[in-house]
């Protein structure tokens, strides 16, 4: 006679949990409009508000809506790796979530990994469809695939520089802090980062600056990639540099609660 244990207690296979902490991370995207408001609906506005920034802003020679849009792709992953993960994640360790999360089968690589999984999701439907409107308000990408593929490295690279800044801050800054540094930022950079504007635009003493910038490597690495199907070397070098720095920072400094 075989004694039946079924149900069987335990923890989910490790890709069932991922699955579902990424799921789950997306829900409370979904629910949260100010995270909404800064990763759909901003960048829209200004995508379509580009269209005639001409009248108010030099942006130089071209049509606006050529010179706004790769700046309005790189505001999304902006959005959507530092702004939004930085105050999700510091809300999360205020609530006590990351806490009780640690305690759960989930390891805490697993956790990280469920965000990151989120973002990529976010990212990849932003990116269609801010592109897709753009596309449809006139916008003319020169080169072929090639600055496609080329948006597909900068925006890995930086999801990799927001992100890692993004978590040092929640990581190591109270919850009130972390929203009041990550939206103020996101003001600065969306302003005066180089990121929207090109950078020949700005004052010669400030253009060296704002190149090191991660805001403004990537803004000027995806205007090159739309206009000339290629990046050079600078943008992609300090966007590398930006992730190494701000993923050893947080490795040291993070707390989970």
């Amino acid at each position: 006679m075989s004694l039946d244990l079924s149900p069987r207690p335990g923890a989910a296979r490790t890709p069932a949990m991922l699955a579902a902490q990424a799921r789950m991370e997306l829900r409370l995207l979904a629910r949260n409009g100010e995270q909404l408001l800064i990763t759909l609906v901003v960048p829209l506005l200004l995508l379509v508000a580009g269209t005639r920034s001409g009248k108010v802003v030099d942006l130089g020679a071209g049509r606006p809506i050529d010179i706004v849009t790769p700046g309005v792709l790189g505001l999304a992953v902006l959005s959507t790796s530092f702004t939004s993960l930085a105050i999700a994640t510091g809300f999360e360790r205020r609530y006590g979530v990351l806490k009780r999360l640690g305690a759960s089968p989930l390891p805490r690589w697993g956790l990280l990994v469920g965000k990151v999984a989120a973002v990529v999701v976010v990212e990849v439907v932003q990116l269609v469809l801010l592109a897709s409107v753009a596309l449809a308000l006139g916008w003319s990408p020169a080169g072929g695939v090639a600055p496609w593929l080329w948006l597909v490295v900068l925006a890995v690279l930086g999801t990799a520089a927001f992100g890692s800044l993004g978590l040092l801050i929640a990581g190591t800054l109270r919850a009130e802090a972390t929203l009041a540094v990550a939206n103020l930022v996101y003001v600065l950079l969306l302003v005066g980062g180089g990121l929207i504007v090109p950078l020949s635009r700005y004052p010669d003493g400030a253009q060296g600056l704002l190149q090191l910038l991660p805001s403004g490597a990537l803004g000027e690495g995806l205007r090159t990639a739309f206009d000339a199907g290629t990046v050079d070397l600078l943008p992609l070098v300090v966007l590398t540099a930006w992730a190494a720095v701000g993923t050893a920072l947080t490795a040291r400094t993070f707390r989970w609660e």
